[in-house]
């Protein structure tokens, strides 16, 4: 059993813990049916991730990186929400990638997430933006899915 180093999620030899018990234990706001574009450029981050915003009813649509987002939302490829990191490798950041991405669907809901909330990022401009800092507990990233999806954010 290990615990991965960018989430608070705990996986046995790269499979996901059942987070559902966990979920209704915190009563968490319903699940969702909306799709979510995740930009993870780790591959453990984003099976565990994924399997976890699946299982609060998601359909989510992976890319490793700024320009696999791009090229996704550039397709008829329904998107609700960008869940993007703030730091990625490749040239381009989150709020990079989440700027680009407006341009092309101007109602695109974006939710960040960086294990180093005191990065030089987050002084361009990120303050006030809806960031889940990692570690994230399961919850955590339910309630805030839910919180962005309904509009309840600023």
């Amino acid at each position: 059993m290990s615990r991965c180093p960018f989430c608070a999620i705990v996986c046995k030899t790269l499979r996901p813990v059942s987070l559902s018990s966990t979920v209704k234990a915190m009563e968490v706001p319903s699940h969702g049916d909306e799709t979510i574009l995740m930009v993870e450029d780790d591959e453990l981050v984003l099976m565990s991730v994924q399997s976890l915003i699946e299982s609060l009813g998601y359909r989510v649509v992976p890319a490793r990186d700024g320009l696999d987002a791009l090229e996704i939302l550039r397709h008829d490829t329904p998107i609700d929400l960008l869940f993007t990191d703030v730091v990625m490798p490749g040239g381009m950041h989150g709020p990079q990638l989440a700027a680009e991405a407006r341009r092309l669907r101007p109602e695109l809901k974006v939710l960040y997430t960086s294990g180093y909330p005191g990065s030089e990022y987050f002084a361009e401009g990120l303050a006030g933006h809806q960031l889940l800092s990692k570690p994230y507990e399961a919850y955590e990233l339910a309630a805030k899915l839910r919180e962005i999806l309904e509009g309840r954010s600023a």
